[in-house]
């Protein structure tokens, strides 16, 4: 008889807000500007329609399906990936005065022996950070500030973001990449490596500006190249950036002997070394973004706008 166990983890949060302004944000959630999801820290919440009971989606590798919504009120996702458990999750707010109510996020998952383990080390202590992450957004969409610090991600929940976090793959080089292509027409060797934008992250070239140690040789509106020239080799890398993805051109012109012995060393290191300056510089962005209950706040019910606070820890870079 398979063994099982039964997990249950609850999460609440007082916020000094109207019910109705905190449900709003709740209505808001896998939304473009949803104000909830702590991305682009961690990935949001992805649905196939608006939120409804029959949507289909999850997080990350969470897949799970409405089955209950109350707008304004409470939403449930129960799961549809057998390998975490049978179970759900639910976010509810309960009023507790015109200007006072509880924020609350149940989980309560049946799995097996192996899943409860994978529970145990892996996914709860990513799961108690970001339900705490969702909770700070909503004080700041709903209070225009976060009255307290910010909830503190422990070594454990940074080393899985790091070991999880998306890695980049090889694509075509992009004809897009228009001031590379004029400044080396016809590369001895060239390469690209893309990495999707999650919500928040920066869209201007200029924020990845420091991929690698290299001068800026040129800017377009969507593209920054970098570059070094040497005697014996010109090495070229562009950055292009757009809604969906970032990626890393790279093209190398020879001049002579030395060149071609020294790049013959080189080559076969270069792709890893492509690919680490991307995923380093990847997650340098998303730890820099506003959270997103700044970025997509809304006003309390009745006033204007409050000026956000920023409260965010700062980067683990490496």
């Amino acid at each position: 008889m398979r063994r099982t166990r039964t997990v249950r983890n609850v999460h609440r949060r007082i916020v000094p807000a109207p019910a109705d302004t905190v449900g709003g944000l709740l209505d808001r959630l896998a939304t473009p500007d949803d104000p909830l999801f702590p991305t682009p820290v961690w990935p949001g919440m992805v649905l196939d329609r608006p939120l409804a009971v029959g949507a289909d989606g999850g997080h990350g590798r969470v897949r799970y399906r409405v089955t209950a919504y109350e707008p304004g009120r409470s939403v449930r996702f129960d799961t549809t990936d057998p390998g975490i458990g049978e179970g759900y999750h639910r976010f509810d707010v309960e009023a507790l005065g015109p200007d006072r109510c509880r924020v609350t996020h149940t989980l309560e998952l049946t799995m097996g022996t192996r899943a409860f383990l994978l529970w145990k080390l892996a996914i709860r202590p990513v799961h108690d950070i970001m339900v705490e992450e969702i909770l700070d957004n909503v004080e700041r969409a709903a209070l225009g500030r976060l009255p307290h610090p910010p909830a503190r991600r422990t070594p454990r929940a940074l080393l899985l973001n790091r070991l999880f976090w998306v890695r980049p793959t090889a694509v075509p080089v992009p004809r897009a990449a228009r001031l590379l292509h004029d400044a080396v027409g016809r590369p001895d060797f060239s390469d690209a490596w893309r990495m999707p934008l999650r919500p928040g992250m920066a869209r201007d070239p200029e924020a990845w500006r420091h991929v690698l140690p290299a001068a800026v040789r040129g800017r377009a509106e969507h593209e920054l190249m970098l570059g070094e020239d040497a005697s014996h080799l010109d090495y070229r890398a562009s950055l292009l950036v757009d809604e969906e993805a970032v990626t890393l051109v790279s093209a190398v012109r020879l001049h002579n002997t030395r060149g071609r012995l020294y790049f013959a060393l080189v080559r076969p290191l270069h792709p890893y070394a492509a690919r680490l300056m991307l995923w380093r510089a990847h997650r340098r962005v998303a730890y820099a973004a506003r959270p997103a209950g700044e970025r997509n706040a809304t006003a309390v019910a009745g006033e204007g706008p409050r000026p956000a606070r920023r409260d965010r820890q700062d980067a683990p870079w490496e």
